[in-house]
């Protein structure tokens, strides 16, 4: 069965950040070559050429260091059970969220992630009979 669905035309990427990893504490302002994980992850979203990139964070620590990568963030709860649920709110707070048509979630704990990767996961939405 075929949709009538159209292919997205304003994606934006939302990218789940928090800092109580078990693994590796404050994982998300990690230094990386003089710089925090969470703006490397910024940069390959970008690179990506998608569209607006929003980091969904619970910590202001966070948020600043997407703001001084030139992104915008989104403070969440801090008790989210997932990435998921982290996106769904900071989605809901964003000003003109209805623009957007596909949400594509990058991890924030990617920074060496392809972008070509990032626009591969937007194609398959592109077919209308991916859900």
């Amino acid at each position: 069965m075929t949709s009538n669905r159209r292919p997205p035309q304003h994606p934006v990427i939302i990218i789940p950040s928090r800092l109580a990893s078990t693994r590796l504490p404050r994982k998300p302002l990690a230094d990386i070559g003089g710089k925090p994980m969470i703006a490397h992850v910024l940069a390959r979203a970008l690179e990506s050429g998608l569209g607006d990139v929003v980091v969904a964070c619970d910590a202001e620590e966070i948020a600043e260091a997407a703001r001084k990568a030139g992104r915008q963030a989104v403070l969440t709860k801090p008790d989210h059970p997932s990435g998921s649920d982290r996106i769904w709110e900071a989605l809901n707070a964003l000003p003109g969220n209805a623009k957007y048509d596909a949400i594509i979630n990058v991890q924030g704990d990617e920074p060496t992630l392809d972008p070509a990767h990032i626009r591969a996961a937007l194609a398959l939405l592109e077919n209308p009979d991916v859900d």
